[in-house]
């Protein structure tokens, strides 16, 4: 199975919190359902073109977290995630990217009613499709 995810030499995030990021939305959002093998660490980390150390420390995360669970002589699968878990991590994912904005607005020296207003545009597009 190969995994829908990219990853960014260019990005100031950890290829290895890039992989978990982005495992942890496919898991939230469904597209990964419980019970899903995954590729092993080996496959993985060829198909991103990054060291097996860094595939090995996303898997290690999203086990330790719960997302994940390796089977020895197995493979890796996702785990079953309560629907309070899956909410309050949703919720969280999208407060962190929220902050990481208002941040790079406050950054770019836009006041909170320039952001209202990109805000509001936004969500008038989303709405559009």
């Amino acid at each position: 199975m190969k995994l829908p995810i990219r990853v960014s030499e260019e990005s100031r995030e950890p290829i290895y919190h890039q992989i978990e990021t982005q495992v942890k939305s496919l898991i939230l959002s469904g597209q990964l359902s419980p019970g899903t093998a995954l590729p092993s660490i080996r496959a993985l980390s060829l198909d991103l073109a990054c060291s097996v150390i860094t595939t090995r420390r996303a898997y290690q995360n999203l086990e330790n977290d719960g997302f994940i669970k390796t089977v020895q002589g197995k493979g890796t699968f996702v785990r079953e995630i309560g629907i309070i878990r899956k909410e309050e991590t949703k919720h969280k994912a999208v407060y962190d990217a929220f902050i990481k904005a208002v941040e790079q607005a406050e950054q770019l020296g836009c006041s909170k009613e320039e952001m209202q207003v990109i805000f509001d545009t936004v969500m008038k597009q989303i709405d559009r499709k």
